[in-house]
């Protein structure tokens, strides 16, 4: 099995050292995560592009999804690679790729030659072309916009027959350039603009901000390792949480209505700010939008931005909000993003649009600086990986695993839709149903509470974290299937 990796086009016109680093960082980046797959696999890098061989065919399907996640990808080829022979010989092998597409179709041949041949590119097209419409059945051979093309790379004696090409992601490999720490809360922005930074080669760890619900942490742990597995490339990054609920109770308790908004962010990029060097991050990403909220016009963020002198850059700053619900429905989010729980630090009445920053100080004068002290002190950082499995910690009831149904049991299928779909379970005699383990909180109390139920993830671990999570609000009747 072989791919062939084409670069993102902004990697191609670097200066020649640095796209070698571009380069060097893409295809280690490609060697972690398909190494997942087959710990063989082999990742050959040059100047134009990248080679992925495996013997595992069987594996086609999961390199195809993963590569397609791996940023500073322009596109790649899955491609069949044969000695050069003759023109007849690619014939040949092009109808065991082609023949089947090209019956009753209008079709095109590209052909691509690198090294010395006693043919050009355009004699194999129209000979190869020919061939094809007379041994497949085609109804004609049309350069411009033809419902099937061919493409074929003949480089010096070998052949590649090209069978599938896929889009990338594109953006610079991830870990090409400088970390950032990423204010994430979970919802559509933050999880876009996290992953937008991460499309520019940005290394993102993520900083969560405990307003007061345990529920909200679980949720935002689950999303952010959803994003490092899917868009990470496996490299180490953390996730930081930062207990603030006195910080909230200071500012409820001691700050005007109108500027709590105002001064709540102002807290967070503080703390944000002296967390950061713990991860190397040389910028503070967030997810706002001008205007989108009373804390986000302009005036307001330039008074929020000037309690700290690191860089905060707002990847989302100019996009409305269905631009980013539809990327976050692009990338996987959106799920997430629809029923993450929330808890709402401060509702201002009035909030202000217009913050005045000797208002804002004057209210700030009031507030115990001890308290944001003693939140960043009890900051928890944890590297992504582990996330999930720390989350398992909190929830550590007797969870009964099942690894044979032999009651009326009924089986949940709580992984992500996308994965749900992909790879489907049946289990033979049991009724199975699709819950996202997002939803499964408020979708449990509408459940028929007389049956039994066992939740299924693959691995298991998602599974015994909501399975215990259920048990700790008093439910008994479930379980986990672990075939």
């Amino acid at each position: 099995m072989k791919f062939i990796v084409k670069f993102f086009p902004e990697i191609t016109i670097k200066s020649r050292p640095v796209r070698k680093g571009f380069v060097k960082q893409l295809r280690q980046n490609i060697r972690l995560v398909l190494r997942d797959h087959d710990e063989n696999v082999t990742v050959a890098g040059n100047w134009d592009f990248i080679e992925v061989l495996s013997e595992r065919d069987d594996l086609r399907a999961e390199f195809i999804e993963s590569l397609s996640c791996i940023t500073g990808i322009a596109h790649f080829q899955y491609v069949r690679e044969f000695a050069l022979t003759d023109l007849d010989g690619i014939v040949d092998e092009a109808v065991k790729s082609y023949g089947d597409a090209l019956k009753d179709a209008i079709f095109a041949v590209r052909v691509k030659r690198v090294g010395n041949h006693d043919f050009t590119s355009v004699e194999a097209e129209r000979h190869i072309g020919g061939s094809l419409k007379a041994r497949c059945g085609a109804l004609a051979v049309r350069l411009k916009n033809p419902e099937v093309l061919v493409p074929i790379d003949i480089r010096d004696n070998r052949v590649w027959m090209i069978e599938q090409r896929i889009e990338g992601l594109g953006g610079y490999p991830l870990g090409s350039q400088d970390s950032v720490l990423s204010l994430i809360s979970g919802g559509y922005d933050s999880t876009v603009s996290s992953f937008l930074t991460m499309s520019r080669g940005l290394k993102t760890h993520y900083c969560f901000f405990n307003l007061g619900g345990d529920a909200h942490e679980i949720g935002v742990k689950q999303v952010s390792h959803f994003l490092w597995e899917k868009y990470g490339s496996k490299l180490g990054v953390k996730f930081i949480t930062i207990p603030f609920e006195e910080v909230v109770g200071e500012i409820l308790n001691n700050v005007d209505n109108s500027e709590m908004g105002v001064v709540l962010k102002r807290m967070m990029l503080r703390a944000a700010s002296q967390v950061m060097e713990g991860v190397s991050a040389k910028a503070l990403v967030t997810g706002e939008s001008v205007a989108q909220v009373s804390s986000q016009t302009l005036v307001n963020l330039k008074v929020i931005d000037q309690v700290t002198d690191e860089l905060v850059l707002r990847p989302l700053v100019t996009m409305n909000k269905q631009e980013i619900i539809d990327k976050a429905k692009e990338i996987g989010t959106a799920p997430f993003a629809a029923s993450m729980p929330e808890f709402c630090g401060v509702i201002s009445v009035k909030p202000t649009t217009r913050a005045k920053m000797h208002r804002v100080e004057r209210e700030e004068s009031r507030f115990d600086f001890d308290v944001l002290e003693r939140a960043v002190n009890s900051a928890q950082v944890m590297s992504i990986q582990d996330v999930v499995a720390d989350v398992e910690k909190q929830y550590q009831g007797e969870v009964s695993i099942v690894r044979m149904p032999v009651a009326d049991e009924i089986i949940i299928d709580i992984r992500h839709p996308d994965e749900a779909e992909r790879k489907p379970i049946k289990v033979a005699g049991r009724q199975v149903i699709n819950i996202p383990f997002f939803t499964l909180g408020t979708k449990w109390p509408e459940l028929d509470q007389d049956a039994q139920y066992l939740l299924y993830c693959g691995k298991g671990v998602m599974s015994r974290i909501h399975a215990s999570h259920l048990m700790s609000k008093g439910y008994a009747n479930v379980g986990v299937y672990l075939p």
